[in-house]
């Protein structure tokens, strides 16, 4: 045991003590308010000024609503008859082109400005001019609304730069608003009434069985983010617990190591040295976060971040930390079975990519478990221990499972480390003597199988 606690302090004080463990502790939290704020600021940038559409309306009596929809003007009378003139590709008023607005919406901001365009001649004229405006500079992109807009249903969008999905979005929603809301007035509804019967429904969650208050969601982002965390840990440390097992190799000292220390104690070692550090540098990002918690969630709710209700749920917290740890030493463990097998750090590198995509893989399992947690799916996905600890908290805050069922994944989860422990261990102790050459998976089995 003391041997045991000496290359535990030994692993955690000669990392704890270095510079860049004091650099990642501080930037960690900082780079998280970055990647947590920043992104939606960004999304709300839309460069390059207004984008300036113009309208090709063959149904004559669609524009205006058009117009007014896409710069979300009110409409309190049926639009009059379409301007006539002569001049081909006329431009409106400035007191039109002047009615952009700005509307912000699934996080972009699009500010627009249209104009019409008057046929002269057949379509295919119109669209070659209006091409070659585009391709000018002088707009953005144009719309062609055909005659048979009403039963058909589709309009035709062409642009310069398709890859503007939020313009897009924008474009459709308000266009179709602007063709639903004429489909209803030529059926001779009001104009008000239309508006009036046309506005959206918000549809509020709460749990079955009363009691319970409005879900915002928050529940299932702790859970995606207990997932995240193991991830980002792993990314973080892997490599270290990895790099700390081949270390006697590389340097050649693992017979003096041999001659005083069991190759089990010097892996069990090693592994929860890294790990407090680790754990460490979580716990201080951790009271960062919640003291971050403490001041910003009021700046979080006031821009629309659904925050998680878990105060009422004790047990549930505990199990995240539960899962949480299982997590990270099953994977942990992982990376110290690859550091037994490797001769270096490097081909362990390599060897480690698909323990990635593992993990990887528990978010996109998590989705179908998140809409049916109740399955037989669900169930056994959170019973795989690789998958478990996103699977199963995502279970957890959705639609609480029976109590043995999250003992079992537990004890499966707990299990399977200890068990790959005990083959690392019995790896680890022939491949350390081992020099120069790579072990074939039959010489691991045979080392395996030794007593």
């Amino acid at each position: 045991m003391n041997k045991l606690l000496a290359i535990i302090k030994r692993e955690y004080v000669q990392r704890v003590r270095s510079r860049m463990f004091l650099f990642t502790t501080i930037l960690g939290p900082v780079m998280l308010l970055v990647f947590a704020v920043v992104p939606s600021l960004i999304f709300n940038i839309k460069a390059g000024g207004d984008t300036r559409i113009a309208v090709v309306d063959q149904t004559g009596r669609l524009y205006d609503r058009v117009s007014s929809s896409v710069l979300k003007d009110e409409i309190e009378t049926p639009p009059p008859a379409p301007p006539t003139d002569d001049v081909m590709l006329r431009k409106i008023g400035p007191e039109a082109k002047n009615r952009s607005i700005d509307a912000l919406k699934a996080g972009a901001q699009v500010r627009f400005q249209v104009e019409p365009v008057q046929l002269q001649g057949d379509l295919t004229s119109t669209i070659d001019a209006l091409n070659k405006r585009v391709k000018n500079g002088e707009l953005d992109g144009y719309i062609v609304i055909p005659a048979d807009v009403f039963d058909a249903g589709v309009v035709q969008f062409y642009a310069k730069n398709l890859s503007d999905v939020p313009t897009r979005d924008k474009l459709q929603e308000r266009i179709s608003r602007a063709v639903i809301e004429q489909r209803l007035i030529d059926a001779n509804i009001a104009p008000d009434v239309v508006r009036k019967k046309s506005e959206s429904v918000k549809l509020q969650p709460f749990p079955a069985g009363g009691g319970g208050k409005e879900d915002r969601g928050g529940a299932v982002i702790a859970a995606f983010v207990v997932g995240f965390l193991i991830y980002i840990t792993i990314l973080m440390y892997g490599q270290t617990i990895l790099g700390a097992i081949v270390e006697e190799k590389e340097t050649r000292i693992a017979e003096i190591l041999f001659s005083s220390v069991k190759s089990f104690t010097l892996l069990i070692g090693k592994l929860i040295g890294v790990s407090l550090v680790a754990l460490t540098q979580l716990t201080i990002w951790g009271l960062a976060l919640v003291a971050f918690a403490v001041f910003g969630v009021g700046m979080l709710v006031a821009r629309g971040i659904n925050t998680p209700d878990l105060h009422a749920q004790p047990l549930v917290l505990l199990y995240f930390v539960l899962f949480f740890l299982l997590g990270y030493f099953l994977y942990a463990t992982i990376y110290a079975l690859l550091g037994s097998i490797v001769t270096t750090a490097q081909e362990g590198g390599q060897l480690s990519v698909p323990v990635v995509f593992t993990l990887a893989a528990g978010f996109y399992l998590a989705v179908p478990v998140m809409r049916s947690p109740d399955s037989s799916f669900a169930f056994w996905i959170s019973m795989v221990p690789f998958f478990s600890p996103i699977t199963m908290v995502v279970r957890l805050v959705t639609q609480a499972p029976p109590f043995w069922q999250i003992a079992l994944s537990l004890a499966l989860g707990f299990s399977t480390v200890v068990l790959i422990m005990w083959v690392a261990a019995r790896i680890y102790r022939t491949g350390m003597l081992m020099y120069g050459k790579k072990a074939s998976i039959p010489e691991i089995m045979r080392w395996i199988r030794q007593a």
